[in-house]
């Protein structure tokens, strides 16, 4: 990947942001990172632009409402990619002592407030490595990008453009409009342990929480 790339991981990071004024302020510089970015194709720059203008031509109040019923309010849509894996299982917490030291290992220090398996802080991650570490890291996580994506497909939200694109990145299999996403209701149901880095071709379950750059 190029350092574009690296600026376009960056914006993709604030795009899955919480919609406050910081981020909107924001907006025009994340909309020239896909504009410049020539790894993925016209059709998904596109998508992520509009998702880009959506948010800055919302009213605020109903963009930020839109985000909390999207990513806060259930587990399909969930942006902690373990509570996708793992729920609240005991495993989840090695999961997450592993995934930090990779990003302080990284040089990237984690916030207080935010856990490290939130999407938008793996994406800062992503940005900090090398090409050949952001695709294995993508590949290891694409089954759970690919289910959340696929989640929000059904929603008909534009924020499927960044797990789209992520995806892309990576090199990996894209979305599937079509592919079974189990309703919300069965989510407290059992909760089948699933591995939280698992090789590219494993293809697990789904689904939810937020954060700022």
């Amino acid at each position: 990947m190029t350092d574009s790339s690296c600026l376009l991981l960056r914006a993709l990071s604030a795009l899955l942001a919480y919609p406050d004024a910081p981020l909107r302020a924001a907006l025009p510089e994340v909309a020239d990172a896909i504009r410049a970015d020539r790894e993925l194709d016209a059709s998904l720059r596109a998508d992520l632009l509009a998702l880009a203008d959506e948010i800055a031509t919302s009213d605020v109040l109903e963009a930020e409402g839109r985000y909390v019923d999207l990513f806060d309010r259930g587990r399909r849509t969930c942006l902690n990619l373990f509570e996708h894996v793992h729920g609240d299982g005991r495993e989840r917490g090695s999961a997450m002592l592993e995934l930090r030291q990779r990003y302080l290992d990284a040089g990237l220090e984690p916030v207080a407030d935010e856990l490290p398996d939130h999407l938008p802080l793996l994406l800062e991650y992503l940005s900090c490595i090398d090409a050949a570490r952001r695709r294995e890291t993508i590949g290891e996580v694409a089954h759970i990008l690919r289910a959340l994506g696929n989640a929000l497909l059904k929603r008909d939200s534009r924020y499927a453009a960044v797990l789209a694109a992520v995806l892309a990145l990576g090199g990996e299999k894209g979305l599937d409009a079509r592919a079974p996403v189990p309703p919300e209701e069965d989510v407290d149901a059992s909760w089948e342990e699933k591995p939280a880095f698992a090789p590219p071709d494993l293809q697990p379950a789904v689904a939810p929480e937020h954060s700022t750059t």
